[in-house]
């Protein structure tokens, strides 16, 4: 089993976990206050009491990270944290995808039929959102992209079944998607604690990003493949 600090600033919620053995021993998180970049003062003091969790004889296997999609600002200042504790400790590095871990609540918390679908999103300009569409093995049945969000958005996974849409960028949807089988959970943000059986199962396959040269999923790349005249 390994002990892996968990940190997630994907939006303005900072928060950062330490598990080991597949437990989560220590967590913190601070709800901000719509401001991504509170991250850059908080993540410092948080990862140092996460730390001084560990007995003398202990050191960190892995740093886990948001890998977005989400803030520019936060995902940086949680890479930058990330990267310096990698290097130092010599641990590995592995991300998680932000829309991933505010399923991970929904599916250990949450009766579901069988054939739900989870649309985790988070928030950008105006009616648009950064999206992927789940099973309930978190399998993607769709991948990440820039929605912009309308009735029929996404109709075709509605018509078939129940789709559970959480996260930031839910909230301005609840108005818009009207559809039956549109069901909304509010109160989700992506958080360290949640990281863990991702992170986890990461670690086990060896599935470990290069420090050197790892970057976030900004979610710019997704943005950039929407026709202009909806931008």
């Amino acid at each position: 089993m390994a002990i892996i600090l968990n940190i997630e600033t994907s939006t303005d919620v900072c928060s950062v976990a330490l598990t080991k053995d597949g437990h989560c021993i220590w967590d913190k998180e601070d709800h901000g206050d719509g401001h991504s970049s509170k991250a850059a003062e908080l993540l410092p003091e948080f990862v140092d009491e996460a730390m001084e969790q560990l007995m003398s004889n202990e050191k960190l296997d892995a740093v886990a990270i948001s890998g977005g999609p989400g803030s520019y600002t936060g995902l940086r200042i949680g890479m930058s944290m990330a990267k310096g504790l990698a290097y130092g400790s010599d641990a590995k590095l592995i991300a998680v995808s932000s829309l991933e871990v505010m399923c991970v609540p929904i599916l250990l918390g949450r009766e579901l039929e069988d054939d739900a679908l989870l649309c985790p999103m988070i928030d950008a300009r105006r009616m648009e959102v950064f999206a992927a569409i789940y099973d309930r093995a978190l399998t993607p049945v769709r991948k990440t992209q820039a929605d912009i969000v309308e009735a029929d958005t996404y109709k075709e996974f509605l018509d078939e079944h129940p789709v559970y849409f959480l996260g930031n960028g839910a909230t301005k949807c609840k108005e818009v998607i009207t559809h039956p089988n549109a069901h909304f959970i509010e109160n989700i943000a992506p958080l360290a604690r949640h990281m863990m059986p991702l992170a986890e199962k990461r670690y086990h396959k060896d599935q470990f990003e290069d420090v050197a040269y790892y970057v976030p999923d900004y979610g710019k790349e997704y943005e950039a493949k929407l026709p202009k005249k909806l931008l």
